[in-house]
């Protein structure tokens, strides 16, 4: 009997609703499970209820913003592969640089092709770390 790989499920957190149903659609063309929010809060519920392998997340959001999200998310799960995008990434680029260290951790600035996202998700994971 052949076992399935289970399928790879990615939260997409984006206050922008046409970018995060775009990003949905190219993922769920690949055969990827994926869930979207609007914002952080939003984003750590869907996280407790879907438990994505991967978070896709602006930074700039209101309520809460994907970093601050993204310290709840690894408080249960460090490992978590998180991809980071932002129209200003410059502010945030020195601590991502450190979140780069510690974790598997890519970042966009947009606007990004969305044929590089989707090559970042889906490369093994380590790859990711390097």
């Amino acid at each position: 009997m052949i076992q399935e790989r289970p399928m790879t499920k990615v939260l997409v957190v984006d206050d922008n609703r046409l970018l995060a149903d775009t990003i949905q659609e190219v993922l769920e063309d690949e055969g990827l499970k994926v869930m979207s929010a609007n914002d952080g809060v939003a984003g750590y519920s869907a996280y407790l209820l879907f438990k994505p392998d991967i978070v896709i997340t602006d930074i700039q959001m209101p309520r809460k913003n994907g970093l601050e999200m993204m310290g709840y998310i690894r408080a249960h799960e460090p490992m978590i592969r998180t991809i980071y995008m932002s129209g200003d990434i410059d502010p945030y680029r020195p601590f991502l640089s450190q979140e780069k260290k510690r974790y598997p951790v890519s970042f966009f600035e947009k606007p990004f092709s969305l044929e590089s996202l989707r090559r970042v998700i889906l490369e093994p994971v380590a790859h990711s770390l390097q």
